[in-house]
């Protein structure tokens, strides 16, 4: 069952988001905390939504996406910012179930994009990626910037 998570959930995909983050190679990444992350999701202005995969009542893994935009085509995209699935769930169709459903929930809104970033190494989320349908965007490179270089930048300095 896909479900959309709500506010008591909070503390859950927290513990999610640091699973990820441990399997992604980056366990003391994560400053989110359950009030940012409460706020962001159920706060007065949401940034983002999460659904939540269960069975018998137990969370397996969750989604987390927002809206974006594309001023070619006029018309919002969904960007996946996190797919998790618990380790004991893999396998068992659980990302598959967490991606058919934000995929429709983009069609239901008239979005014309779903996209999502992969690292690199991980070949097996490549191709599990390819078997939905997904197309690598490999003419694409991402670029971030954060921390003192955000800072610098917005202050004219970048």
């Amino acid at each position: 069952m896909i479900r959309a998570a709500t506010r008591d959930d909070v503390a859950t995909l927290l513990r999610f988001v640091r699973e990820l983050a441990a399997f992604e190679r980056e366990p003391d990444a994560v400053v989110a905390t359950e009030e940012l992350l409460a706020e962001a999701l159920f706060g007065e202005r949401p940034a983002a939504e999460a659904v939540i995969a269960e069975a018998d009542g137990v969370a397996q893994g969750f989604a987390l996406f927002f809206h974006n935009f594309s001023t070619w085509t006029g018309r919002c995209g969904v960007y996946l910012e996190d797919l998790y699935v618990t380790p004991e769930a893999r396998g068992r169709g659980v990302g598959g179930a967490l991606l058919r459903h934000v995929a429709g929930l983009a069609v239901a809104r008239g979005c014309t994009r779903f996209e999502w970033s992969v690292l690199n190494w991980n070949g097996d989320a490549i191709a599990f990626y390819r078997r939905m349908g997904a197309i690598g965007m490999d003419e694409w490179t991402v670029q971030r910037v954060s921390g003192a270089a955000l800072t610098r930048l917005a202050a004219g300095a970048g």
